[in-house]
């Protein structure tokens, strides 16, 4: 039976996402989901899910404080191929560099750096918070039946600025670009939530469960 492991690192409560992916696991015959801490998990795992709620900085340490548990999601998703899914702060961890309090060193799987929002309307405030429209850049299987003007729910402060135009999958419009999707090969990250997002969220996922980059 397949398996999507939704990797917990005490950065965020996770009970909603689960809930989501075990949803779409079910209606879509895509196997068992299991929320784990354990690198012996991530390892077998068919999918790999990486939220994030909080700051950069906290979230990458957190990570780092389960010893062997990002060597083995790297292991899986670098060397292996295993399909890989980052949500808020588990996508914008892909990038090279977080600059949300300091400088911190990301994954460096999709070069570019994390940088606050400064929107060119100075009536828009930051977080950016709420329902906004999606803006498609290119195709990808995991964004499939989702469309330009499909809905999804964000919260955040920074956002990731790809280096390389080609792996921006879709933005939003926030007085200005907001990076939205970013994806290259076996990776997507998405600075949404996925389980807040009802239609377009729940399409997101069942895509990723059937997705063989």
């Amino acid at each position: 039976m397949s398996l999507t492991v939704l990797v917990d690192y005490d950065s965020g409560n996770l009970h909603s996402a689960e809930k989501a992916f075990q949803r779409m696991a079910a209606e879509t015959g895509a196997g068992a989901v299991l929320v784990s801490s354990r690198p012996e998990d991530v390892a077998r795992a068919d999918r790999i899910v990486l939220p994030g709620d909080g700051a950069f900085p906290s979230c990458r340490t957190a990570l780092d404080r389960f010893a062997g548990l990002y060597a083995a999601i790297d292991e899986a998703v670098m060397h292996r191929g295993r399909p890989f899914l980052g949500i808020c702060i588990g996508m914008q961890m892909l990038a090279t560099r977080g600059h949300e309090y300091r400088p911190t060193r990301g994954f460096g799987w999709i070069g570019g750096e994390v940088e606050r929002i400064a929107p060119g309307d100075g009536r828009l405030k930051v977080p950016h918070m709420g329902w906004n429209d999606l803006v498609i850049d290119r195709p990808h299987p995991v964004l499939a039946g989702i469309e330009t003007g499909s809905h999804a729910y964000f919260v955040h402060s920074y956002h990731f600025r790809v280096a390389d135009p080609a792996h921006l999958l879709a933005h939003c419009d926030y007085g200005g670009p907001i990076t939205a999707i970013v994806g290259r090969d076996n990776i997507v990250g998405a600075q949404f939530h996925p389980e807040k997002s009802q239609a377009t969220g729940l399409r997101l996922i069942a895509n990723f469960l059937a997705w063989r980059p």
